[in-house]
């Protein structure tokens, strides 16, 4: 028994440090992408399945995490079909789809944050800044029925009380302090 307590306070700080480090290289993968011309389009294409991305120099908000988690070697568009395919009822019918789209389903906000909600961990939403750490998904509503997501960078805001969005918002793959200007409707952390 004594083995096994000490066992634990071992790979448990082992552990949260891997995770640590994860969600920092996630916000590292996020940041290179700045380093990208992108256009916002968001076109519907015909994608690759698995892996698939949509052409080299396009993109929306979901792009930029498709891509920091691919850079982690995690394909979200694999995952949420797979989990859509599974749970199609849990999902939502805003598109008014009869079953799952490999091509765009990924892409879409509401469906990314059913399934962090469902396979990460949701985290609370709040107006305080502490609350945010690098690597972490959040998700809002611009107005309407309009919703964006960005990735939280271990870069911060020129006061350094918030961690900056990497983003695409209509201006490409950016890097700004927008955490509270808009409403936020998801916040999580994955993996």
């Amino acid at each position: 028994m004594m083995k096994k307590f000490l066992y634990a306070l071992l790979i448990f700080p082992m552990l949260a440090n891997a995770q640590v480090d994860f969600y920092k290289q996630l916000a590292d993968s996020a940041i290179t992408l700045t380093y990208d011309e992108v256009i916002y389009d968001p076109s519907y294409f015909s994608i690759d399945y698995p892996n698939g991305d949509v052409p080299k120099g396009k993109g929306v908000c979901t792009d930029v995490v498709i891509r920091a988690y691919r850079k982690m070697g995690i394909d979200l568009q694999k995952e949420v079909h797979e989990d859509m395919k599974a749970h199609f009822e849990l999902y939502p019918k805003n598109w008014g789809l009869k079953t799952t789209d490999k091509n765009i389903d990924h892409r879409r906000v509401p469906n990314l944050m059913t399934y962090f909600s469902r396979k990460g961990q949701e985290k609370i939403q709040s107006q305080n800044a502490e609350d945010y750490k690098p690597g972490d998904v959040v998700c809002w509503n611009l107005g309407g029925a309009i919703t964006h997501i960005g990735i939280l960078s271990n870069q911060y805001s020129r006061d350094g009380q918030r961690p900056l969005v990497i983003h695409n918002i209509g201006r490409g793959q950016v890097i700004e302090d927008v955490l509270f200007e808009y409403k936020i409707i998801g916040h999580y952390r994955y993996l």
